[in-house]
C-alpha cells in the first residue's frame, strides 16, 4: 500500500497540531508540508517540542501558505483555517486537481443563503457546495470514498448527529421538539489570546454562549432534516466548561410511539439498542454503552471514539440520549483523518487507534 503525501494549511492551531500528531504517526501517510505565517522557517519540533523525537518533525519546516507549493508537495491537503479563508485555498488546490479535507465551516452547508445567514458574509465559493461531501464517516462513508472535497463536521454537530440520525431514520423519535445541551472544553474556541478564554476567566467557571443561534445549528439542522426527510428545527445551547478538551452532549427527544408503562418503555428501549447496533456494528469509533453505563469524557479524550448511551424517562415521556467525544480528535482532526483513510482506501482505523 503506497503512502499518500499530505499537507496541513494552518498547522499551528489546536486542530492543526493534532493533525501533525496523527499524520506523523500514520502508517500510510507522509506529512510533506505544514504552513503557518507566524512560524514560517521554524521546524515542527521547534514549535511543538512534544514531537522533537520524530525525525520528520526535526526536519520539516513551516512555510508560508502557497497553493502552487502545496500542490507540488502533497496529494491530499488538510485546511485547518478559519471559515471564509479556507474556501480560497480549496478553490486553488482543486483547480490543480488536489483532494481537499476542510476542517472549517466553508463547505458544510448545502445552501449559500444559509451560510450567509449564519456566518454573516457571502459564500466565497458557492459553485463548490454541490460537490462537497459532508465528512461524517459513519453516515457518508460511500460518498467520502470518491470525493475530491470533504467538509469535515464541527465538533458539536458530531456529538449530536451520531446519536440522533439513526433514530430519525428509523422513525423512532419525532423530528420536532429536539433539545440539545452541550458542554465543551476551552480548546473548542481555538488557540487564541482573547480575554474570555484566559485561564483566570475560565477556571472555576461555566457559562453558556452562542444563545439562541450558534453557528453550528445550521449544519446540525441540515443533516437532521436529511435524516428525517422533513425540516427540523431544534434548540441547541452550548456551554464552556473549565477543562482543556472534550464534549458532553445531552439530547432530549420525543419517542415516536407514546408509552404508558414500563413494559412499553422497555420495548422502545430494545428498538433503540437494535437501531444503534445495526447502524454502528461495523463502525470502529462509535461505542454504544451497555445498560447502566453513561458517557464520560475521560474515556474518550485523546481518542477518535464517541460514546453513546440513553435513558427513557417514564415520568416525562422523553428519551434522553447522551454522548461524549474529544472535540479536537473525533470532533475535528481525527475525524478528518478518518475521511482521509476512506478516500485513499486505507483501513478506516489507520493511524487512529
Amino acid at each position: 500500500m503506497d503512502n499518500v503525501k499530505t499537507a496541513i494549511v494552518g498547522a499551528s492551531g489546536y486542530s492543526g497540531e493534532e493533525l501533525v500528531r496523527l499524520l506523523l504517526n500514520h502508517p500510510h501517510a507522509e506529512l510533506s508540508a505544514v504552513t503557518s505565517r507566524q512560524y514560517a522557517g521554524k521546524t515542527v519540533a521547534e514549535i511543538f517540542p512534544r514531537f522533537a523525537s520524530h525525525p520528520v518533525a526535526r526536519k520539516l519546516k513551516f512555510t508560508e501558505p502557497d497553493v502552487w507549493d502545496l500542490s507540488k508537495a502533497a496529494d491530499v491537503i488538510f485546511l485547518a483555517l478559519p471559515h471564509g479563508v479556507a474556501a480560497e485555498y480549496a478553490m486553488g488546490l482543486m483547480e490543480k486537481e488536489k483532494r481537499v479535507i476542510d476542517l472549517s465551516a466553508d463547505f458544510r452547508l448545502n445552501n449559500a443563503d444559509t451560510y450567509l445567514e449564519f456566518y454573516g458574509h457571502e459564500h466565497p465559493a458557492p459553485h463548490l457546495l454541490a460537490e462537497a461531501v459532508y465528512g461524517l464517516p459513519e453516515i457518508y462513508a460511500d460518498e467520502i470514498r470518491g470525493a475530491r472535497l470533504i467538509a469535515s463536521p464541527g465538533c458539536y454537530p458530531t456529538s449530536i448527529l451520531l446519536p440522533t440520525i439513526p433514530l430519525l431514520k428509523a422513525g423512532l423519535v419525532k423530528p420536532n421538539g429536539i433539545i440539545a445541551d452541550s458542554l465543551s472544553g476551552v480548546s473548542g474556541a481555538g488557540r487564541k489570546a482573547e480575554i474570555p478564554y484566559l485561564f483566570a476567566e475560565c477556571n472555576e467557571s461555566m457559562r453558556p454562549y452562542g444563545v439562541p443561534k450558534h453557528r453550528h445549528l445550521s449544519e446540525i439542522e441540515q443533516e437532521l432534516s436529511i435524516a428525517a426527510n422533513t425540516d427540523v428545527t431544534m434548540q441547541f445551547t452550548p456551554h464552556l466548561i473549565p477543562v482543556n478538551r472534550g464534549i458532553l452532549t445531552t439530547l432530549y427527544l420525543a419517542p415516536a410511539k407514546h408509552f404508558n408503562s414500563t413494559k412499553e418503555a422497555d420495548a422502545i428501549d430494545a428498538k433503540i439498542r437494535e437501531c444503534y447496533r445495526t447502524t454502528y456494528s461495523d463502525s470502529g469509533f462509535v461505542r454504544i454503552l451497555p445498560p447502566g453505563s453513561l458517557p464520560d469524557t475521560k474515556n474518550v479524550v485523546g481518542t477518535n471514539y464517541v460514546e453513546i448511551a440513553w435513558r427513557i424517562d417514564i415520568r416525562t415521556g422523553r428519551l434522553i440520549v447522551m454522548s461524549a467525544e474529544d472535540n479536537i480528535v473525533k470532533g475535528a482532526s481525527g475525524q478528518a483523518v478518518q475521511s482521509l483513510n476512506l478516500m485513499c482506501g486505507f483501513p478506516e482505523t489507520a493511524g487512529l487507534l
